[in-house]
């Protein structure tokens, strides 16, 4: 089988694509035949040795695979022939995948590969930095930060089905503007003109402020969004894309009452499968019912993972960027 190969934490530039032996699946394993893959900016950081895991080198980037069961072994494993979507730590850049029948999850009939895939990792971050991390209510108020970014973008899309009265969108350009308002936003923000972030926000809301914030940029940007809270309010950080990691006043949490809170959506991936298979299956009922719009950049082969890496690494793109079989 061929499989992208990082054989140095050296960026997507090194990667080779190379012929390796197909696995043969264990007993609880099942064996999959690569239909697509979500590449996403985790997954850029993983091969330049810049996230927060690096495993041991040689290995197969990927994070998010969807693919039809060619093999199973177990009775609890799905049936051969069935299109599921995996979540793994990597290895998901491969034509053969070996990976516990646990990790599969079934994909619905009118959901092809491609949508599937892209409806997966940023889906779910999403999905849990609102609902599992943020404890968003119905009526309560959403502020997506860096929602042109693959996170935000579907924070935007998933807030109001899971009951956000008003959307806000911190974006950067006009063009991210135009893509968070189709997205469901109901306000654009604008994060670089030097407008007081919490005037905007005022403004957006009557006043009230918002209850639940996504960061996935971190920087200064986290401290004028905590400024940006009611009381009550959470803040969820996702990750640091605009760069420094912030450092947070815990007296002003005290004297404002609100809170701070982490998402790692791969400690629930793996200490919580049944509620990432619960999350997975309504970010797909979603998808079936027209609430729900991936936005697809580009569909590349898989022999061209190092270009895809190293386009989702760059960033600034329109959509997300697919492996396809």
């Amino acid at each position: 089988m061929k499989a992208a190969l990082l054989t140095d934490y050296a960026g997507p530039e090194v990667i080779v694509l190379r012929e390796l032996p197909e696995p043969v699946p264990a007993e609880g394993e099942v064996l999959l035949g690569f239909e697509a893959a979500e590449v996403n900016y985790p997954d850029a950081l993983v091969v330049s040795g810049r996230y927060q895991t690096r495993p041991p080198l040689p290995f197969i980037p990927g994070k998010t695979i969807v693919g039809r069961v060619l093999d199973a072994r177990g009775a609890a494993a799905p049936a051969r022939g069935a299109r599921v979507i995996a979540h793994v730590e990597y290895g998901a850049f491969a034509e053969r995948v070996a990976l516990p029948a646990a990790a599969c999850l079934p994909v619905p009939q009118g959901i092809g590969a491609a949508d599937a895939a892209a409806l997966g990792l940023n889906y779910q971050t999403a999905h849990f930095a609102l609902a599992a991390r943020g404890g968003l209510a119905a009526g309560e108020n959403v502020l997506v930060l860096g929602a042109s970014g693959a996170v935000g973008a579907a924070a935007l899309q998933l807030a109001r089905p899971l009951g956000a009265a008003r959307v806000l969108a911190g974006i950067r350009s006009e063009a991210a503007a135009a893509a968070a308002l189709a997205d469901g936003a109901d306000a654009a923000l604008r994060l670089d003109q030097g407008a007081e972030l919490r005037e905007q926000v005022a403004a957006a809301t009557g006043g009230r402020g918002v209850d639940v914030v996504i960061d996935p940029l971190g920087d200064a940007l986290t401290a004028a969004a905590l400024r940006c809270l009611a009381p009550c309010g959470r803040l969820v950080v996702v990750g640091f894309a605009a760069g420094e990691i912030p450092q947070i006043r815990s007296n002003y949490l005290l004297v404002k009452n609100v809170g701070v809170l982490g998402l790692n959506w791969a400690d629930h991936r793996d200490r919580e499968p049944a509620r990432v298979a619960a999350a997975q299956a309504a970010i797909f009922a979603l998808f079936l019912e027209g609430r729900l719009r991936p936005r697809i950049h580009r569909r590349l082969p898989l022999a061209a993972a190092a270009e895809a890496l190293g386009l989702v690494a760059r960033g600034g793109l329109p959509g997300r960027v697919l492996l396809e079989g």
